[in-house]
């Protein structure tokens, strides 16, 4: 169990936390592309905590402001975009994407009052369909090249994941957690196999779990009594690579998350793809009410994500690790944390956490995974099952 310090310590995101400082080291998506249009040219966006504005002026430019206006602190949300920017409905000042006031309609025509005045403004980046932004210290590292991210020999597919009403790390501690596919999952990764005790589900089928720290992350790796192996890693800190997908756990703040998908499917001869906007899919809530949180919400449990959501919000909006009881099967969770308050300290030492990438120019990242397990009952859980 963590003391009620160390739970705050690697939960809480805001600006100035230990962990919200951590993840303002990465770059991390924002909104669907797509979603940004002369139509809806503004977008709210709710990030480690902050509330922003992200617009696209009408000379193509995207930014990325605090929502308040720095004058009487109205919404930007609401602002009309201009050919250099974004100007505040309120009182007309005109901001650009880099925060620059560039005009103060109410003063005299010759004050350059508006040259004092400079709003927080992120950068932001388009890539694989996803603006993306970076909320730490300048300079600003790279994007990642994963694979999956950059591969050429395919397609990819975005899928918005419903909000998570809960904290960030709760789904990520579910990704060095292998005992419960076997379990939480039995039914849909049985293949039509009769689960003789549905207590036990699926473990007898595992011979033993291992994990060992790699330059991105952790590796899980579990072996099965047959001889198959599944193995596949959490991407430090706040990504899970499982077979052909990614899954990026964004922190809105303290108690709420957003998961954005990344698929890619190979082309089945290796052929080169030149991709255009990759198609997006939006997944319905999985709980009714789908704004109630639990024990006033029910969540179908007819697939594995729904699954994980329901096992991830119903620890409640932060879990409380302080009652815990931790087993064996629970090393990777102890190997995960022990890593995020390592990192946590070389961030308050000024040095870069795990994962980092300074060179704009770097190689592609292979991040991937040993697909050897094969049968009917294990293909559905190498295709489908985000564990």
């Amino acid at each position: 169990m963590l003391t009620r310090a160390e739970n705050e310590l690697i939960t809480r995101v805001g600006p100035g936390t230990p962990a919200g400082e951590l993840l303002r080291r990465y770059w991390h998506p924002i909104a669907i592309a797509g979603e940004l249009s002369e139509q809806n040219p503004t977008s709210l966006v709710r990030i480690l905590g902050e509330d922003l504005v992200l617009f696209r002026d009408k000379s193509g430019r995207v930014g990325l402001l605090e929502d308040r206006c720095p004058h009487r602190g109205a919404s930007l949300l609401y602002g009309r975009v201009e050919e250099r920017g974004i100007a505040c409905a309120y009182h007309g000042w005109l901001f650009d994407t880099t925060g620059n006031c560039l005009e103060t309609p109410a003063e005299p025509a010759k004050s350059k009052f508006h040259l004092t005045v400079k709003h927080r403004a992120y950068p932001v980046r388009k890539f694989i369909g996803l603006y993306w932004t970076y909320l730490g210290p300048t300079p600003a590292p790279a994007i990642p090249k994963y694979d999956l991210w950059v591969r050429k020999d395919g397609t990819r597919r975005l899928i918005v994941q419903p909000q998570l009403d809960c904290n960030w790390f709760q789904a990520m501690e579910n990704s060095v957690d292998p005992s419960h596919l076997q379990i939480l999952h039995e039914a849909l990764i049985a293949g039509g196999r009769a689960i003789t005790n549905t207590t036990r589900g699926l473990t007898d089928d595992v011979e033993k779990f291992e994990f060992y720290e790699f330059p991105y992350g952790i590796m899980k790796k579990r072996t099965y009594k047959n001889g198959l192996v599944d193995e596949h890693p959490l991407i430090f800190p706040n990504i899970l690579r499982q077979s052909n997908a990614t899954q990026i756990r964004v922190p809105l703040d303290d108690t709420h998350t957003k998961i954005f998908f990344v698929r890619f499917d190979p082309t089945a001869d290796g052929s080169i793809f030149e991709e255009e906007e990759p198609p997006v899919e939006y997944v319905e809530p999985y709980k009714n009410p789908p704004n109630a949180l639990h024990p006033f919400a029910r969540f179908r449990m007819d697939e594995v994500q729904a699954q994980d959501h329901m096992a991830w919000e119903t620890q409640g909006p932060i879990s409380d690790r302080t009652c815990e009881r931790l087993a064996t099967a629970d090393r990777g969770i102890v190997m995960l944390r022990e890593i995020m308050k390592r990192e946590l300290e070389k961030v308050r030492k000024g040095l870069d956490p795990m994962g980092v990438i300074r060179d704009p120019e770097h190689a592609m990242i292979d991040t991937k995974l040993t697909e050897s397990l094969s049968g009917p009952e294990y293909r559905r859980e190498l295709r489908d099952v985000a564990a």
